[in-house]
């Protein structure tokens, strides 16, 4: 029996089994982290006292929600004192620098360069110069947050537990204000939720570690002395220094009591801008971190090589494995259908295979999203009808992760700026949060 269904396998069948198996084996652990968020609870933190920080923010013409972060922050359910905020104005044009000062940041620094562009080379500037200027005032830690952030009342409270905690760096519950737009800032927001709850929690939860996402994260300041600064300045700068640290061994922590605010971008043009420059900054954190996640894996010490091959398939490029594998199966039918080829089982199986593997990763993608939509319910601000709607576009919001993913290896990325205008009332955000 079992050498008759061998004899019927063709070339396809056996390229096709390979990837799924492939897949299945590699990313099988991520279904051990959704039972363990839903039948655990992450560990509790206490601070034995208040430390002192700086926050870092790089703003490029924010005029419209800087003053909504900064706000926030003086809003913290936090000593005010143990708070400075710097304001990086890199190459702005318009009054971002004056809405800052105004606003409440302790300084604003403008930076002036259109030869090193980019989220990194803005924090290193105004790392060192924090270090020119504030040097004696002793910072404990450092965070970094996007201009169209704004943050809930208790955030650094609790951050602060995990900093006391003894963490080296930690992120955040990354939250969106503008869920309810449109599909687009919704699909945005259903993702992050679920990198929150069912990744970083479990991670948390399981004593490994979590990667920086981005904006609301902490780095302790011995860190970044140590490397002289902010040096991370790929395209997607916090998943390089996620990597490095995991490397050399490190743990990132995660808060899921800090909540988080973020602006979703609401046209396509944005999402792909935005998303090719990710998509092109994982393709070179790969290439750049790879070997070394790998060699962790065997030679870090225990307790940190799990994190080494959680970052490796965080890094990799499986979605190269769905273009060629649905590549694959198309070449395979056109031959066939061309007369190229026999166009018996090879031609059904290349056709049922592509239906198989969109099918199934839409599948896979409205059961994420319905499973995030429903745990984290109360956390999203918008109507039922609107999160109950969205559960059906998040599918298609992430299947444009292909041809984005596909463009992402041949053209080279150019940093694009995306328009942030959405304010919001920092108070009433943060009192809904709380019902």
């Amino acid at each position: 029996m079992l050498d008759q269904f061998l004899s019927q396998l063709t070339v396809v069948d056996i390229f096709n089994t390979g990837v799924f198996l492939a897949f299945a084996i590699c990313y099988v652990y991520q279904f051990f982290y959704i039972f363990t968020v839903l039948t655990k609870k992450p560990p509790k933190q206490e601070a034995r006292r208040n430390h002192r920080y700086a926050v870092m923010v790089s703003a490029r013409n924010e005029i419209a929600v800087i003053g909504d972060l900064i706000h926030s922050i003086r809003m913290q359910n936090y000593p005010q004192e143990l708070i400075d905020i710097f304001v990086i104005a890199d190459n702005c044009t318009d009054d971002t620098a004056r809405v800052a000062r105004e606003a409440g940041a302790t300084n604003v620094f403008e930076r002036f360069n259109k030869d090193l562009i980019g989220k990194g080379y803005a924090l290193d500037f105004g790392y060192k110069r924090i270090q020119e200027l504030y040097g004696e005032n002793g910072y404990e830690a450092y965070f970094v947050f996007d201009a169209d952030n704004v943050l809930d009342g208790n955030y650094f409270r609790e951050m602060n537990k995990v900093f006391d905690g003894g963490a080296i760096a930690s992120t955040s519950y990354r939250n969106s204000k503008n869920y309810g737009s449109n599909w687009i800032s919704a699909g945005y927001a259903v993702w992050f939720l679920r990198e929150a709850k069912y990744l970083s929690q479990a991670r948390l939860t399981l004593n490994t570690s979590c990667a920086i996402s981005g904006t609301g994260f902490f780095i302790a300041a011995d860190v970044l002395a140590r490397h002289g600064g902010w040096k991370w300045h790929l395209l997607t700068e916090d998943i390089e220094f996620s990597a490095q640290t995991i490397t050399e061994g490190g743990r990132i922590s995660y808060c899921p009591t800090a909540m988080l605010y973020d602006e979703q971008p609401v046209t396509f043009k944005d999402s792909w801008n935005q998303r090719f420059r990710w998509a092109k900054g994982f393709y070179q954190v790969f290439a750049h971190y790879a070997w070394g996640l790998l060699k962790g894996i065997f030679t870090n010490k225990k307790g940190a090589r799990f994190a080494c091959y959680d970052m490796l398939m965080t890094i990799a490029p499986a979605m190269l494995l769905t273009i060629i594998t649905i590549g694959f199966n198309g070449t395979i039918a056109v031959l066939a259908l061309l007369g190229y080829i026999s166009a018996g089982s090879m031609l059904m199986s290349a056709l049922s295979c592509m239906f198989f593997c969109l099918f199934n990763y839409c599948l896979f993608m409205f059961i994420l999203g319905a499973l995030t939509t429903f745990t984290e319910w109360d956390n999203i601000h918008s109507t039922p009808g609107k999160k109950i709607g969205y559960l059906f576009t998040f599918p298609f919001f992430m299947l444009t992760y292909i041809p984005i993913a596909l463009v992402a290896l041949v053209k080279k990325a150019k940093w694009k700026p995306i328009s942030h205008t959405i304010s919001v009332d920092v108070e009433k955000m943060s009192k809904a949060n709380q019902k």
